[in-house]
């Protein structure tokens, strides 16, 4: 068995055992970088240097018994809108190109108190507006497990390495799907925790009411180590929660019996694919099978998911990007007359299109006259939204469902038609809307051996739940391949 077919769990406990090192594990990483990264382009910023540094550093800790923990020693990737401590963080924005953090994200810091390293920030939609990892500035990156196809967005860059097996796992962010979407094309598993769980502190805002940090890993024990290690109430960011029950692995037990699961009848009818309805299906019975029961429900508010979602977190955007103007930092227009022709040239010249799209509509819907036409009306259905969510959980213990309507699309589809990406995200956006967590985990392949993944959405503060269910599911699914077994190695059996 080859080093990057190891689990980050695995790898750690084989770096305390001294039977591998953390300079080799880094080494196997930053080797499978350089093999994968031509065709893929899961990567910004490859930290070679900084990383073997690092090594020796953590090796050196975890012999004084500075680092004890299950991710001290294992290589990790970081979503390039999370900053960075003197490492470029980009947002893979022509805006930010070039701009090194004079301080790191909570949970970044959260992540090397445990010792892991980081190799490199990943790839992403610009400023993580975007569903497919098309709209980066520095170049697409590419599905691993068919190299036409994208890894989904915005976090398709840290999806796409850990599919690879770049790296042992990522950090990502979701705004609506951003974490959840792209692990369900990569074949990996994603978490996407309760709003507030994780710090926002450091994470460059796009959606505030709606951002959060979470962990992408090869497995729901990996997710559940990274999100323990990342979870954490940080003084620095008002939105952060005090919480008391954040060991998650503790929930890894697979004990289903007596569970309510619910699957609402709009996440698996019409515009959802064969392939991805039959995931669902075969999920739920292998659910039913281990003792949960298991019935069809309705959140008949899904169709408003979508225009309440792309009002809110436009507005937002519009005001949150606001800051970058040319004046303190990020690109400036190297031509132009007087101050607002230098706003005006920087901006245009600096965000790329998708990114202009959603400025100009947030601007609109918060703009006079439509503001409580538009704006008012979307936080009212939100509201909405979050309160039948409320009302199923007090029925259920999780939902099941997709996490996308189809699988990977090939590269160049979505961006002829935007309004077709936005709808690609109507499983997801409603979780963030209610500030819920909710999880992917890989559930089988299509006809053309594509992954699909389904989702399990919990309650507010219900993660523990979602680990138990997923865990069932892990374990009671045939195992599947990692995507860089077509490139020789293999991991796990044959699904």
């Amino acid at each position: 068995m080859e080093l990057i077919q190891f689990t980050a769990a695995e790898l750690s406990e084989k770096i305390r055992r001294k039977e591998i090192s953390v300079l080799e594990a880094v080494k196997a990483s930053l080797d499978q970088i350089r093999q994968m990264e031509p065709e893929i382009h899961s990567f910004v910023t490859v930290t070679e240097e900084y990383a073997y540094k690092r090594a020796q550093k953590v090796e050196k800790g975890i012999r004084d018994g500075q680092y004890r923990g299950p991710l001290a020693g294992v290589p990790t990737a970081v979503k390039d809108n999370i900053c960075t401590a003197g490492i470029p963080t980009t947002c893979s924005s022509k805006m930010l190109e070039g701009f090194v953090p004079p301080y790191s994200a909570e949970a970044v810091r959260c992540l090397e108190r445990a010792g892991a390293i980081i190799i490199g920030k990943t790839n992403m939609d610009e400023f993580a507006m975007g569903s497919t990892t098309e709209t980066s500035a520095f170049g697409i990156t590419r599905n691993p497990w068919d190299r036409e196809r994208v890894p989904g967005g915005s976090s398709g860059g840290s999806c796409a390495a850990v599919a690879a097996g770049e790296a042992f796992f990522a950090l990502g962010s979701d705004t609506g799907g951003s974490i959840r979407q792209p692990s369900s094309w990569c074949g990996v598993t994603g978490m996407k925790p309760t709003y507030g769980t994780v710090s926002r502190n450091g994470l460059i805002a796009y959606g505030s009411s709606l951002d959060q940090i979470g962990p992408i890993a090869k497995n729901v024990k990996d997710c559940a180590l990274v999100l323990e290690a990342v979870a954490s109430w940080d003084p620095m960011d008002s939105t952060s929660m005090k919480r008391q029950d954040l060991r998650f692995s503790e929930n890894l037990t697979g004990d289903v019996r007596g569970f309510r699961v619910g699957i609402p009848k709009e996440y698996v009818g019409e515009g959802v694919e064969p392939d991805v309805r039959k995931a669902v299906e075969r999920a739920a019975a292998l659910l039913e099978a281990a003792g949960a029961a298991v019935e069809q429900c309705s959140l008949k508010n899904t169709r408003y998911a979508i225009p309440t979602y792309y009002i809110i977190a436009s507005a937002e955007a519009s005001s949150n990007l606001s800051r970058f103007d040319g004046v303190k930092y990020g690109y400036r227009a190297s031509e132009y007359e007087g101050l607002h022709e230098m706003y005006k040239r920087s901006r245009s010249q600096g965000f790329g299109t998708e990114v202009k799209r959603r400025i100009m509509l947030g601007s609109f819907v918060l703009s006079s006259g439509y503001y409580d036409a538009y704006y008012l009306k979307a936080l009212r259905a939100k509201a909405v939204i979050k309160e039948e969510f409320d009302q199923a959980f007090s029925k259920y213990d999780v939902i099941l469902g997709p996490a996308a309507p189809t699988a990977a699309t090939r590269i160049g589809e979505s961006l002829k038609d935007p309004i077709q990406m936005y709808l690609g995200d109507i499983f997801t956006v409603s979780v963030n809307l209610a500030g819920l967590p909710a999880l992917t985990l890989p559930a089988g392949l299509t006809e053309d051996g594509l992954p699909v993944g389904v989702q399990i959405i919990g309650g507010c503060f219900q993660e523990g739940k979602i680990f138990q269910a997923a865990c069932s599911l892990e374990q009671a699914l045939e195992p599947w391949h990692m995507a860089f077994e077509k490139e020789g190695h293999v991991h796990g059996k044959t699904v």
